[in-house]
């Protein structure tokens, strides 16, 4: 079963990061099965439990795929079609011969295997699960080391979402390499781009 999701779909600033993994369940005994309880969609676990879930999935996963499309890419194509090709690539990458490809929401058209989107599947299938966790993960310590590179913009704090104190960090210091331009924000309301 291979599952994936990504993060960073709502983000005003910093890549959209999409990941899969394959689980072999077949070759899960209980302690795997254990350990993967607490799966759940990354956005209803805190930072803390996704930090301890990551390596946990990077251990018994057979195989995990990352792949990240960065702000300019995503203002050239848009925002859907770069989420669904982030999503086949990473699928594309995991997948496996007789292997079913599950993703989070939207059907991926384009992969050579049998395919289903599971609406609300991070809450229905370890494998979205935790490519869910392995996404906001990866793209969350991403935006955190960002900060560093682009100080003001408080990425660290927020990780690119439209948060008020976000907003105020655009209108005072205008915006960064990795702001989304082509989105349509409040945000961006008082620059002139």
């Amino acid at each position: 079963m291979a599952g994936a999701d990504e993060a960073g779909r709502g983000c005003l600033a910093g890549p959209l990061v999409a990941a899969a993994v394959l689980f072999d369940q077949e070759r899960l005994g209980r302690a795997e099965v254990r350990a993967l309880g607490a799966l759940n969609d990354s956005k209803q676990q805190t930072a803390a439990s996704r930090a301890e879930m990551y390596p946990v999935i990077l251990r018994i996963a057979t195989r995990v795929v990352v792949v990240a499309r960065c702000a300019p890419g995503i203002d050239a194509r848009g925002l859907h079609v770069t989420n669904l090709a982030a999503l086949r690539d990473a699928l594309g990458r995991v997948a496996c011969p007789g292997c079913i490809c599950l993703s989070d929401g939207f059907p991926v058209r384009g992969l050579d295997y049998e395919q289903r989107a599971v609406i609300g599947g991070d809450a229905k299938s370890a494998a979205i699960a935790a490519a869910s966790v392995i996404a906001k993960e990866t793209r969350d310590r991403y935006m955190r080391r960002a900060d560093e590179a682009h100080p003001g913009w408080e990425f660290a704090q927020h990780v690119g979402y439209a948060t008020p104190e976000h907003r105020q960090a655009i209108e005072r210091l205008g915006v960064s390499p990795l702001h989304r331009l082509s989105f349509q924000s409040a945000a961006y309301q008082q620059l002139s781009l």
